[in-house]
């Protein structure tokens, strides 16, 4: 089952993948310069600690014979054993003290630029989600989406926690370290760097064989988080059939291949630590045996093994550090994928916004479909006039919500063409379409928050009275008074404490509030009870009188007064004309009313116009 969330991402890039974050770290370039400023100065205090250690020893501590081959190691000596330890002391301590302050500095400077470019990939990442058609939503679950914005942005920061960027220090530091030893003993430093060989090409297998795994973990996660979000938000349909101990189970397989892909990385890491763990013990042994079979001086000894300890620790922490950047590396193979789908309904450029929206609609031989082969529209073609109240009705599966999908631009056309007020509406602005196109739809989403913001949806220039009145004219205000909290009373999660008419008045209130000049009802009213549908009715019969409308109606008895009739079948109009016309003929339209009705007679007409 994981295969299906699995993308091909053929062979790693790494450069192209770095090359890729570095556009979100640019604009934070003069912050991240200060810490390469600060990188050299943590090197210079670091590397200077065991050097005083070997003066300490070699002048005051264990003394070698003779005099100093330099001046003002001469003068140091002459300060006597005493104060010479305390002037070490004093510099050992300042040493320490700037290399405190110039990690602290470096590190912080490097984290706030981490911080700030992940919080502009997060926002960016988000922005184009938001932009992405429909149809890309159709394919990708959600969780797997969810899983890109949290957890493979935290993988990306988990990289910068651990110090990815200061790998240049750690290579300037490695190179020093190299340096000092062999001006204190090449001999010695040839049998350190013989150490390093092993560490290498562990290094070179571990890259190879890591970033398969890292991309499982991935995959794995989004996986998990997809098939959580879908329980979670189904868990009344998996109580209500009893299906826990299945559900149970098809968790438990992600969460298997989550942990064993989790295992897996587990052991190239313990294995590349350990590696280099060892390589440090061992050349610390090596370095004890010739140093002393070679007889160099103390101090020497003692700070070639302080120098040994510091070339390690780069090594021991690169290993750490590039762990995670395989990780997020692999991360960002996978936001870099989703970034890269290109929305298919961009807008044009240059994108046309008409000052006002008059209302004519045409469909001109229009084709659609949601996969190869299996058209849905063939052909269709329809007009509604300014003003004009158009029903679309037709049996489940016929094309009639695809209409509405078509218009607003969720999907765009395969052929034919979608003219409002005789444009083309691949060439209108997307926001300016979806303003002047206002849809109710069946399944209402109601989001976490207020009444007062579920009705506004972020048009911060509707204020409280314009939200009211929205309320009153679609009948919801009545229900919303009684609320405890009122305009203001909290929403649970897809309104929870709200009843199925309650959404739907909410949502005719959120498009009354756009005041929209062409209003579409998608079966807005085949979900509620009467009496909630008596109140659309009554508050719709004024209201469509100042706009186009499409109503996509189940229930015959709401479109009977309306302007015009269309019968769509198998992706084309069937029938059109009006309600009476249309029983006259005896065809489709009867045969739908005469089903939905369960009687062969015509009944009486007793609808009010919606």
């Amino acid at each position: 089952m994981l295969g299906d969330y699995e993308t091909d991402l053929g062979p790693p890039r790494d450069a192209g993948l770095v090359a890729w974050i570095w556009n979100f770290i640019r604009p934070y370039r003069r912050r991240l310069a200060g810490a390469a400023v600060l990188m050299p100065l943590y090197s210079v205090f670091a590397l200077a600690q065991p050097y005083v250690i070997k003066l300490a020893i070699d002048l005051f501590l264990h003394p070698s014979p003779g005099a100093p081959p330099h001046r003002w190691l001469a003068s140091l000596r002459s300060l006597g054993p005493k104060r010479g330890i305390l002037v070490m002391g004093g510099c050992y301590a300042v040493l320490v003290a700037g290399e405190f302050c110039a990690f602290y500095g470096q590190y912080y400077l490097t984290m706030v630029v981490a911080q700030l470019g992940l919080s502009d990939l997060r926002l960016a990442l988000f922005r184009h989600i938001e932009k992405l058609p429909v149809a890309f939503f159709d394919r990708q679950p959600s969780g797997r989406l969810v899983s890109r914005i949290t957890t493979d942005i935290d993988a990306i920061n988990e990289m910068f926690n651990a110090g990815a960027l200061t790998i240049v220090t750690d290579l300037l530091i490695l190179v020093s370290v190299v340096a000092l030893m062999f001006d204190l003993s090449p001999h010695l430093a040839l049998w350190t760097l013989g150490a390093t060989v092993p560490v290498i090409l562990t290094v070179k297998l571990f890259q190879t064989r890591a970033r398969m795994v890292y991309r499982r973990i991935r995959g794995s996660l989004a996986a998990l988080s997809g098939y959580i979000s879908e329980a979670i938000v189904g868990i009344v349909a998996i109580q209500l059939f009893t299906g826990e101990a299945r559900a149970q189970e098809e968790f438990d397989e992600f969460n298997r291949a989550c942990r064993d892909a989790l295992m897996r990385v587990n052991v190239y890491e313990a294995g590349l630590y350990s590696l280099v763990e060892a390589a440090s013990a061992i050349t610390l042994g090596v370095i004890l045996w010739v140093g002393g079979y070679r007889a160099v001086g103390l101090g020497t000894l003692v700070a070639f093994i302080e120098y040994t300890q510091k070339f390690f620790l780069p090594l021991r922490e690169m290993s750490t550090k590039y762990t995670a950047v395989q990780s997020a590396l692999a991360a960002v193979e996978r936001i870099v994928g989703i970034m890269r789908d290109n929305p298919a309904e961009a807008n044009p450029a240059p994108a046309r916004r008409p000052e006002a929206a008059r209302g004519a609609i045409v469909f001109d031989r229009v084709r659609f479909a949601y996969r190869p082969d299996e058209p849905v529209l063939t052909g269709l073609s329809l007009s509604v006039e300014p003003g004009q109240k158009v029903a679309i009705v037709g049996p489940t599966g016929a094309g009639k919500s695809t209409i509405v999908k078509l218009l607003a631009r969720f999907y765009d056309v395969e052929s034919g063409r979608i003219l409002l007020d005789g444009a083309d509406v691949r060439t209108l602005d997307l926001a300016w379409l979806r303003r002047v196109v206002g849809i109710v739809q069946q399944e209402v989403f109601i989001f976490s928050g207020t009444v007062f913001d579920n009705v506004r949806m972020g048009r911060e220039d509707l204020g409280e009275a314009q939200v009211i009145s929205a309320l009153k004219r679609a009948r919801a205000y009545e229900f919303v008074a009684r609320l405890a909290g009122g305009l203001y009373e909290p929403l649970g999660e897809r309104g929870a404490n709200l009843s199925t008419g309650q959404r739907q008045l909410l949502a005719f209130a959120r498009a009354l509030a756009y005041d929209p000049p062409i209003l579409v009802m998608d079966e807005a009213t085949s979900s509620v009870d009467s009496e909630t549908e008596r109140l659309i009715r009554i508050a719709l019969d004024e209201l469509l009188k100042r706009r186009t409308a499409l109503i996509i109606a189940h229930r015959l008895s709401t479109i009977e007064k309306a302007d015009r009739i269309l019968v769509v079948n198998r992706g084309e109009v069937r029938e059109s004309g009006t309600h009476e016309e249309l029983l006259a003929r005896r065809g489709l339209y009867y045969r739908l009313f005469e089903v939905q009705y369960d009687t062969p007679s015509r009944p009486q007409p007793g609808g009010a116009a919606t």
